[in-house]
């Protein structure tokens, strides 16, 4: 374990002349917590980092690269487990040290500390994220032990990255101008270097359990992790530096030189990794050379710089950034978004006024790349892939990355016109462009199948096709009650007042919109694979039905007199623009007029692939007659005439 023992050396060590530098050991004029605070806050805050690294980084190779039949699944599971106890430990330190922070309470054992500390626990905000992280990693560590089911584990995996969600939300982001960004930036930050590090001391800590000859294998499947987490990791951090440092001057101040070491410390690292995807997994996989001095020596020099990263980040979450953080409340919008108004809205700030957000900026890079790279590899090996599928998926996604980045994103919070716009572009047209392009078919051709017991991206799409789940989702009429029934639950729950207040309630509103219609679509006009195919009678039925449906509850929305969200739409003091209400009665009419533009366009597709279909099957009987002299027709003369004679 000399990897980890080194991790955590440096971690230490960095973090210590970090904090020293940044001046966020020194004591304060006023409300010093003491030294203890000081300085176990961030140690404790480095220890939550790296034991979450270990117990999502472990889950993740044991989810998509480690094989069940082997050892090392259960001692990668072992590690896990050991990894969320670590984390829940860590997380139960972090919150009472942010209590004795935030309180300035000395350390005492009589009742009143006990009950202000179960107030911080249950009524303050950093309070309640430090307990939903410590009650997660506890949860996690106990799900390690208990469960050995791949599928399971898989959403186990999942479960522990929502115990970032918590952490994403507090330190700097959570008082910044810019916050959504801010938050975005921050949770991929911290998930993606996460999967990074903590794949790295898997790796490290199974060793002794993996046979020579996949060793290869395994770090050539973690390198393209690393790869991935790399890109996310540095565009999420550049965000991030953006909005704390401001400028190119600030980077000459103390947090950016903090800044630019942490740079550095990553840019090395993906020079090591490079070296380790050109050079020694080639050699690994070629003639198994595992056991030479290279391959650890890099995996050690990764440490050291992980270990630099690692401590520089846990002191720059207390160093004081050099753009405040405080939100200047002079506008009602602005104390209701945390973002100045923009200009007023008009056809042509729609295309030209932009806001990007990361995640789904590299979403869609990936969702492309991804596609576009399947197509090339059947091209490599001499299979086809039609072209108008190609054009569809980056038509989709271009229209996906204008929606999530462009001007119905930078209005959508002030009016619910744009909101609703969105909403019916995200669930109806963007699937209608995404669907025919059969992601799954391509993805089932293009990845190589496994021999090993592990489970690939393609294993998983065979599970996720044949599942139960997905034959429930694939008839039609439990896709469309899902898709028109979701759109009255969310607008006259209190799910809208989340989605629309809150930045992880708005990326939920948007994946949620987007896979309800993309099942939606996908049960009346996929091409992918599913359990079951609705005839087309009964598809028409439904599609008609559904429209019925939008247009209703656009009517309701233009009629209505009463505004949904008052205390959001109605208060923002906007001095341009049409009354929230008029705005509101314009969104009924988007529902009602733009929603049902795609409804035509699937009767439509839907109608001539009735008709191929009828036609393929006409010449099928046609060839089949040929073949056999009509033998069918002449059975069912036969029949007839034994029935006249009765």
């Amino acid at each position: 374990m000399l990897g980890p023992a080194l991790l955590l050396a440096v971690a230490l060590v960095s973090l210590l002349a970090a904090l020293e530098f940044g001046g966020a050991a020194a004591a304060p004029a006023l409300a010093d917590p003491g030294a203890l605070v000081r300085y176990g806050l961030p140690i404790s805050k480095l220890f939550v980092n790296i034991g979450a690294a270990g117990t999502i980084g472990a889950l993740v190779l044991v989810s998509f690269a480690l094989s069940r039949d082997k050892p090392e699944f259960d001692r990668a599971l072992d590690f896990a487990a050991g990894s969320a106890a670590f984390w829940t430990v860590a997380s139960a330190a972090t919150g009472f040290f942010t209590f004795l922070n935030v309180y300035l309470e000395p350390l005492s054992f009589d009742a009143r500390f006990g009950e202000l500390l179960g107030a911080f626990f249950t009524e303050v905000d950093f309070g309640q994220a430090w307990l939903a992280t410590t009650l997660i990693a506890a949860v996690t560590t106990v799900l390690c032990f208990a469960v050995r089911g791949r599928t399971l584990l898989l959403f186990v995996t999942v479960f522990a990255i929502a115990g970032l969600v918590p952490m994403a939300q507090q330190g700097h982001a959570a008082g910044a101008a810019g916050h959504d960004a801010a938050i975005s930036s921050l949770g991929l930050h911290l998930v993606f270097a996460a999967i990074w590090l903590g794949g790295l001391l898997t790796i490290v800590a199974i060793r002794s359990k993996i046979d020579p000859d996949r060793l290869g294998t395994i770090v050539g499947r973690y390198s393209s992790f690393a790869l991935v987490s790399f890109i996310v990791v540095a565009v999420s951090g550049y965000v991030n530096a953006s909005l704390r440092v401001g400028s190119l001057d600030g980077l000459l101040r103390p947090y950016g030189i903090l800044v630019v070491v942490k740079v550095v410390a990553l840019i090395a690292l993906g020079l090591f990794g490079a070296v380790q995807r050109r050079f020694l997994i080639g050699r690994m996989l070629r003639d198994g050379a595992t056991r030479g001095r290279a391959f650890w020596w890099l995996i050690s020099a990764e440490f050291a710089f992980m270990g630099i990263a690692s401590g520089v980040a846990a002191a720059l979450a207390r160093t004081d950034p050099l753009v405040p953080q405080v939100l200047v409340t002079t506008t009602p919008a602005y104390i209701l978004t945390g973002e100045p108004l923009p200009p007023e809205a008009t056809p042509l700030r729609y295309l030209t006024e932009w806001r990007f957000d990361v995640i789904w900026v590299l979403a869609v890079a990936f969702l492309a790349f991804f596609y576009l790279a399947g197509v090339w590899r059947l091209h490599k090996r001499g299979d086809t892939w039609p072209i108008h599928r190609t054009i569809l998926w980056l038509a989709g996604l271009a229209l996906l990355f204008y929606v999530t980045n462009g001007g119905l994103n930078v209005y959508e919070k002030y009016l619910f016109s744009a909101h609703m716009l969105a909403h019916m572009i995200l669930g109806m047209m963007i699937p209608v462009l995404l669907v025919p392009a059969a992601p799954a078919t391509l993805a089932l051709r293009a990845i190589a199948k496994r021999a090993d017991g592990s489970r690939g991206p393609r294993e998983w799409i065979m599970i996720a096709v044949h599942s139960r789940i997905a034959g429930l989702l694939a008839n039609p009429i439990i896709a469309a009650v899902i898709f028109a029934g979701s759109l009255w639950l969310f607008y006259y729950s209190p799910l809208f007042s989340w989605a629309t207040t809150d930045h992880i309630g708005h990326q939920w509103m948007l994946v949620h919109f987007l896979i309800t219609g993309y099942l939606f679509v996908q049960s009346l006009i996929g091409v992918d694979p599913v359990p079951y195919r609705a005839p087309y009678p009964l598809r028409l039925v439904l599609l008609l039905g559904t429209m019925a449906f939008h247009a209703f509850f656009g009517l309701s929305l233009m009629t209505g007199t009463g505004l949904l969200l008052a205390d959001w739409y109605g208060a923002m003091g906007r001095p341009w623009g049409v009354s929230a209400l008029a705005d509101q009665q314009t969104a009924g009419g988007i529902a009602w007029s733009v929603g049902e533009i795609p409804t035509i366009i699937l009767a439509i597709v839907v109608a001539v692939m009735w008709s191929r279909s009828d036609t393929k099957e006409a010449k099928r009987l046609d060839r089949k007659a040929a073949r056999d002299g009509d033998v069918d027709l002449t059975d069912y003369n036969q029949m007839l005439e034994k029935l006249s004679h009765r």
